[in-house]
This record gives C-alpha cells, structure tokens and sequence, in this order.
C-alpha cells in the first residue's frame, strides 16, 4: 500500500505520534525538533555528518542549527506545507542511528564507545 506523502497530519495527530514513538522529539512552531546533546565539537560533527548521510540518501532534508556540544533536526515537509509521513520515518531512522549503543546488546560482538572516558566521549545517550 501507497504511502501519501503529501497528507499533513494536525498538530494532535503529531503529538499522539511523538509522544508514542519518538519521546524525545516535540512539534513547535510547525517543525518536528530533536535536540541532541554531544560531548564536544567532535561529537556535534558525527551527528551532522550521520544526518546528513541518512538525509541525502532518504532525499528528505531536515533544517540543522549546530554548537559546540549539542545539534537541533527540525523536519518539515516544505512540499506538503506540514509534517507529513516522510518527517516521521526520517526521524525515526535519525533517532535509532544516533541513539545506537552497541555496547549494550548482549554478547554482541561490538564493545560501543568507553563510558566514562572523555576522550572518547560522543553523543550524550538519553
């Protein structure tokens, strides 16, 4: 079945959706926002850069603002003049890459960053 991505959902259906799927994302001034904290530029830089990545290949793009230690996505679909189906699946695919933590799947094979060890601090997990 056909996705519309053109269809804009209201602002009670986008709150419904957040608040059961993306917990950390708010709708404000027409845009869904997710604000990621970082530990450093570097860290800032790695989130730019995997948003950009996931962007470019869905060929959807969000709006960033950046600083030292954290990274605001705001997505909307200019198209649609709303938030449509398109901002829902990008921000989900963005939350579960940046989010990811391998460290704590069990017995994996992927050990994830150091905790606790500043120099190879990155995204502050929520």
């Amino acid at each position: 079945m056909a996705v519309d991505r053109k269809h804009t959902f209201t602002p009670d259906e986008i709150a419904a959706r957040l608040s059961a799927a993306l917990p950390h994302w708010r709708y404000e001034d027409g845009w869904i926002r997710r604000t990621y904290k970082t530990a450093s530029w570097k860290g800032t830089l790695m989130v730019i850069n995997t948003v950009g990545h996931l962007a470019e290949a869905a060929w959807h793009h969000p709006d960033l603002t950046a600083s030292y230690a954290w990274v605001e996505v705001r997505l909307m679909s200019h198209d649609a003049k709303g938030i449509t189906e398109r901002d829902f699946a990008l921000a989900t695919k963005i939350e579960e890459v940046v989010q990811w933590q391998p460290g704590l799947e069990e017995g994996g094979a992927l050990e994830g960053t150091p905790q606790g060890d500043l120099r190879f601090a990155y995204v502050k997990y929520e």
